[in-house]
């Protein structure tokens, strides 16, 4: 062998891990949907999985991302236009969640008409949060518009009106980016903006004001701070006509077929989610449905916040699943002092910790979406959707910046640069997070809940606590949890109150899914005591089970 060989062979690195199934090779997923009532072997769910693990899905994901969206407020002759024009892999990108139903899917009728009489899902609600999970994997700023959309409709129902020329549209199962009125295009998406410059969370202090011209139309003045996805043809925002805030469905162009006066102002430089575009926009005169009752808006776009809490736990959840399957399989393929990384006691045990956190994250995040698709019928499923979203919310997605670290550090050098996925999962781990209220936001609608709905709390509480017995810690920690919730000082002790809760439920969620053996040790690190860092906790005998059916040697 000569010099130039020895230098120019390449050895001991690591295969992209693209060409796999996302699906199959999951079997959190797997026993998670099939405890929550979902089917993942038929329909097609195991081919989705295969396709969103494809090597074109992740280079579509970089290209996205590597080619940020671009603002273009006036033509070539000064007129303005306000369009947001994105990379073609954002379309494709988007195309593709559309076709596969992100958007709309829990919200389809069976009927001969739109050909779903035999297609409608039992567990909406699980299928549509299972096929999220996978795509946020892959691409996550594509996803906002899918969550908004799906979103939107809760709070379109209080406007049958709006609702029936709308939702054809958003059920459609065509991507159609074409900037044209709603009612001359194959498919729609919504978006929707709460968020101005003195408010934020606080949209009691927004400053936008709504005037009638019609029945229910008005003209809106004022402007938006955060205005994601702002192509959409539609979006839903507060505005006040008297001292509360009102709902409205504002479209991108009116009924007349004019551009609507929606102007941007800039596009944010965001840290992540850069595929995605976030506006500031003011409103002149812009032309409005209003969407409900007058000055009753909060309650009206709190349907649709319900919805977007429960995505921002799924996506979250699905990037600490890709976090865990690229440490996983960097540590199965890279030697180190003659060993499998995977082979050596100190990184098993950091994976192990990686791996009962995910299924954990899995477990929790569709047992919660399936409390959305029961809630109807079973009033205990009702109470239980209310008091974990904020809770499931906070957890996973404040956990996901840290843990996306942690499976980085697996990668070493190799996951700091950006040919790697890492740094991309790394920039998008906060932004569920900060999306539809930071962890104080989340952590006091815990607190609202146990002041106003104390009943409701207390019920979740039962059934927790039924389906964690005997697990270790479980009794003590549903006592920590009343204690803070009942405390004098409770608002001060919220976000301990939210942890123990999420703990607590994650437990319930492992001991319906997962092997009996890793719902226990998860208890056992996690309620028993305070969790150490992650690869410090003893797993001990579960670690090979964690390992080996977290990410099958491939």
């Amino acid at each position: 062998m000569t010099s130039k060989t020895r230098i120019n062979e390449v050895f001991n690195q690591v295969p992209p891990l693209v060409g796999v199934n996302l699906v199959a090779l999951d079997q959190a997923l797997l026993d998670a949907m099939a405890h929550n009532g979902a089917d993942a072997i038929s329909g097609g769910f195991l081919s989705y999985g295969e396709t969103w693990g494809g090597a074109e899905r992740f280079d579509m994901a970089r290209l996205a991302n590597r080619n940020p969206p671009l603002l273009h407020t006036h033509d070539s002759c000064g007129r303005r236009s306000d369009t947001v024009e994105f990379h073609p892999a954002y379309h494709w990108l988007m195309e593709a969640s559309v076709e596969n139903g992100l958007q709309a899917s829990t919200w389809d009728t069976p009927s001969a008409s739109n050909g779903l009489a035999d297609a409608a899902p039992r567990m909406p609600h699980v299928e549509r949060a299972a096929r999220l999970f996978v795509a946020a994997q892959v691409e996550s700023g594509h996803v906002c518009p899918m969550t908004m959309t799906h979103a939107s409709v809760a709070t379109l129902q209080a406007a049958p009106d709006r609702l029936r020329d709308w939702l054809p549209l958003i059920r459609s199962r065509t991507y159609d980016a074409r900037f044209l009125p709603f009612w001359e295009k194959r498919g729609v998406t919504l978006g929707m903006g709460m968020t101005e410059k003195q408010g934020g969370t606080d949209v009691r202090a927004n400053t936008t004001v709504a005037v009638q011209t019609a029945g229910e139309e008005y003209a809106l003045t004022g402007h938006k701070w955060f205005f994601s996805a702002p192509m959409s043809d539609g979006f839903l925002v507060l505005a006040k006509v008297g001292k509360e805030p009102t709902a409205f469905l504002v479209p991108r162009f009116r009924p007349d077929g004019n551009v609507n006066a929606l102007h941007f102002q800039r596009l944010k430089d965001k840290l992540g989610n850069r595929s995605n575009a976030s506006a500031e926009v003011e409103f002149k005169d812009a032309f409005a449905w209003r969407i409900g009752e007058e000055d009753k808006g909060i309650g009206t776009i709190l349907k649709m916040v319900q919805l977007t809490r429960l995505d921002c736990a799924v996506a979250s959840a699905g990037l600490l699943r890709m976090g865990t399957a690229l440490a996983l399989h960097h540590a199965q393929h890279r030697s180190v002092f003659q060993r499998k990384l995977v082979d050596q006691p100190a990184m098993r045990a950091v994976l192990a910790d990686l791996a009962l956190e995910q299924e954990a994250a899995t477990a929790l995040a569709l047992r919660l979406a399936a409390s959305f698709d029961r809630a109807e019928k079973a009033p205990h499923e009702a109470a239980r959707a209310r008091v974990l979203t904020p809770v499931v919310k906070f957890a996973l997605c404040k956990a996901t910046p840290g843990f996306v670290f942690e499976a980085m550090e697996c990668l070493g050098g190799n996951g700091y640069i950006e040919d790697s996925p890492m740094p991309r999962l790394y920039r998008e781990a906060p932004v569920n997070a900060i999306w539809e209220g930071a962890g104080n936001v989340m952590a006091l609608d815990l607190m609202r809940a146990a002041s106003k709905q104390a009943e409701v709390v207390a019920a979740t509480l039962v059934t927790l606590g039924e389906e964690t017995r005997g697990l270790p810690g479980a009794a003590e920690a549903a006592r920590d949890i009343e204690d803070a919730l009942k405390d004098p000082q409770a608002e001060a002790r919220a976000r301990f109150a939210v942890t123990r809760l999420a703990a607590l439920a994650a437990t319930a969620a492992l001991a319906g899914s997962a092997p009996a053996e890793i719902a226990e040790a998860y208890a056992r690190t996690r309620l028993a005591k305070a969790p150490w860092p992650l690869g410090a906790n003893d797993l001990g005998s579960v670690t090979d089970l964690l390992i080996g059916r977290t990410l099958p040697l491939i």
